[in-house]
């Protein structure tokens, strides 16, 4: 049994130092409200607990010293459901393998339109956090091994090259 002194918090980009209005009109573009959370305050609709960002209808909720990775996957969750799923949207952002692949993928995407931030640190990020891939990292899963992730972003209307709402008009 592990004592919490021994818990070893990840070096990772917060909130904090975040480029705040760019990650502000980031989300708000996609439809969504970021609300600051008070420092030690419980973050609502957080899946996880602790400092990850949480989910209610269109608002996502950060505390100072939450990760910016954490902030653009519960995003990413929004981004990527259904009108249905989100109207009923309260802390479990649900989906399947399918979706948290491209939730994952979106998210790296997502990160290069962050003053500050880029998709290699996003990558990084998610690394020190413990994120899993197949092949050993974020970059190489990115790189070589997203090919699903890039179609059902594209099944969903979001472009897997720039992770922006593809045209509907025609």
């Amino acid at each position: 049994m592990s004592e919490p002194s021994s818990h070893q918090v990840p070096d990772v980009v917060r909130w904090q130092s975040a480029d705040q209005a760019s990650v502000a009109a980031l989300l708000a573009g996609f439809g969504l409200t970021l609300v600051e959370v008070p420092a030690a305050e419980p973050i609502p609709g957080s899946f996880w607990g602790d400092d990850e960002a949480g989910l209610i209808d269109n608002r996502l909720y950060a505390r100072c010293d939450t990760p910016l990775h954490s902030i653009l996957h519960e995003s990413c969750h929004y981004i990527c459901m259904d009108d249905r799923r989100r109207a009923a949207l309260h802390t479990d952002a649900g989906g399947d393998y399918e979706e948290e692949n491209a939730v994952c993928y979106l998210q790296i995407l997502l990160a290069e339109k962050i003053n500050g931030y880029s998709a290699e640190g996003c990558m990084l990020d998610m690394d020190r956090w413990g994120y899993s891939f197949r092949l050993g990292s974020a970059r190489a899963w990115f790189e070589r091994d997203a090919e699903d992730a890039r179609a059902a972003l594209q099944a969903r209307g979001i472009d897997p090259a720039t992770g922006s709402p593809l045209s509907t008009a025609g």
